[in-house]
């Protein structure tokens, strides 16, 4: 099977004509040098006859003097470390508000920034350290938005990454063990939520909520699998 522009090169070939006709890109004036047109019957008026051009310009928002907050990739390094706590800060406000998959951008803006200075360090050295312990809590609040977004696999994936650092953090556990739940996992998340018990005792009257819950889940499901499985056999 030939890819679509080496057929079309072929049959170009075929008819005489230029191979990579069609293929090329260039900028306005060769185009019109090469074709004696911009590709485009107004633009090409506009150039045998040039008139003034008004730019209609519509305000969508007006921001507070100081509000304006940059894109991380346009931030120095110092702006990265500055912005952080305020993304952080913005992040669970919005989450407070309910506007989860927005709170998770803000969340994922602040680690963005962190990740790129992480980079610039040697893994396993202090400023290294000092930085991933920064990341964990915002990836940890990461993560609880994407449960409620019922994301699972990206949860597992992210509180795994952080339990491979950490293994006595027990948010990553319980995180984890409610998206292993969530996936029909029964033994992982029995497994995660044992460890949030040893961990942290405290924690016991959640973790029995969680299980129960989970136990209420699989007795549903058993039911639902008992009724499909005898209308497939009575058939």
């Amino acid at each position: 099977v030939l890819y679509p522009l080496v057929a079309k090169s072929l049959r170009n070939i075929a008819a005489g004509k230029d191979p990579l006709e069609g293929q090329r890109h260039c900028c306005s004036i060769a185009q019109l040098h090469d074709h004696y047109s911009l590709g485009y019957p107004d633009l090409d008026e506009l150039q045998k006859n040039p008139q003034p051009l008004i730019f209609d310009i519509e305000v969508l928002k007006v921001e507070e003097p100081g509000s304006y907050q940059q894109d991380p990739w346009a931030m120095t390094d110092e702006e990265k470390l500055q912005a952080v706590p305020l993304i952080h800060k913005e992040g669970n406000e919005l989450y407070r508000q309910g506007k989860v998959q927005e709170a998770a951008a803000k969340y994922y803006d602040a680690i963005a920034c962190l990740k790129n200075l992480q980079m610039k360090e040697q893994p396993g050295s202090p400023d290294w350290i000092e930085l991933d312990q920064k990341i964990t809590p915002l990836l940890l609040n990461y993560c609880q938005c994407k449960l409620q977004c019922e994301e699972y696999y990206e949860v597992l994936d992210h509180c795994s990454s952080i339990l491979n650092k950490y293994e006595d953090n027990v948010k990553a556990y319980f995180k984890r063990g409610k998206a292993h739940a969530a996936v029909w996992n029964v033994a992982e998340a029995q497994a995660d939520f044992a460890k949030v018990l040893a961990l942290d005792p405290s924690l016991r009257s959640v973790v029995s909520r969680e299980l129960r819950s989970l136990e209420a889940r699989l007795r549903e499901k058993d039911a639902e699998d008992k009724i499909r499985f005898k209308g497939i056999f009575s058939q």
